[in-house]
């Protein structure tokens, strides 16, 4: 699990640089619109998955036209392009486990940058199903350590339902079913404790440790595949010591 809070902390910085190139508004953009058509609402309380998506916009400060017009689009209020979803699997690296989700316009453009992607930085396009096994669907949240101690947290995560509440390096990791993510991220956030990351993400079920030039560029293939326009989101089991991520 320790990779997946590094690389969740390296993301959350990442995207304070490219809130600023706008890269992070397209990506909210496209998933706000899909989000819209696929719940077949724009009310955000009978809409689970654009709720999730306008809050994600709102914590990057995308103005409130960017997300009505992005809607709109989705119910076809205003004319927009058909995103369709896919996702992909493949190998980093020293073999770890790489699978990502992809909202594009054109599958073939998007399939030949992720397999050069890929192939650029170590690494190999596999076929469907070769890694999504070793991965499940959870909800996620970083809470930093020094703002809260682990028996309050524990207290309030698991009464809210979540499975399980650990402790990373200096963060706590809270750890929950997808169905109940929003109200465990409620009573944490009532609580006064305000996550450092909260998301519906897949954690994997084991690791991988990678050292020297491996961990280095798997890092540059997971930095290349999330620049990746069509990219949405990407998960790895890859574990990368600390000194190659903040360097």
């Amino acid at each position: 699990m320790s990779g997946h809070s590094k690389w969740s902390s390296i993301k959350h910085k990442k995207a304070a640089t490219d809130a600023k190139r706008g890269k992070v508004f397209t990506k909210l953009i496209k998933e706000i619109t899909v989000a819209a058509r696929m719940g077949g609402s724009s009310d955000l309380e009978a809409n689970p998955r654009l709720r999730t998506a306008v809050a994600a916009a709102k914590a990057v400060n995308m103005p409130k036209d960017n997300i009505e017009r992005a809607i709109k689009k989705g119910t076809g209020e205003l004319e927009g392009v058909n995103y369709e979803e896919s996702s992909y699997e493949g190998y980093g690296p020293g073999g770890a486990a790489v699978l990502l989700e992809s909202l594009t316009d054109n599958k073939n453009r998007t399939v030949a940058d992720i397999r050069h992607i890929f192939s650029k930085n170590g690494g190999n396009l596999g076929e469907n199903g070769c890694v999504a096994w070793m991965f499940d669907k959870k909800g996620y949240l970083v809470i930093d350590g020094q703002t809260t101690d682990e028996d309050t947290l524990m207290e309030v995560a698991l009464e809210a339902g979540a499975e399980d509440v650990r402790q990373d390096g200096t963060n706590f990791e809270v750890i929950c079913d997808p169905g109940d993510f929003e109200q465990v991220k409620a009573a944490i956030e009532n609580a006064s404790i305000i996550p450092a990351d909260a998301e519906v993400t897949m954690l994997p079920q084991t690791t991988t440790a990678l050292t020297g030039k491996e961990a280095e560029q798997m890092l540059r293939l997971m930095e290349a595949l999330d620049d990746c326009d069509d990219v949405q989101k990407v998960y790895t089991n890859a574990d990368i010591p600390d000194e190659v991520m903040n360097g």
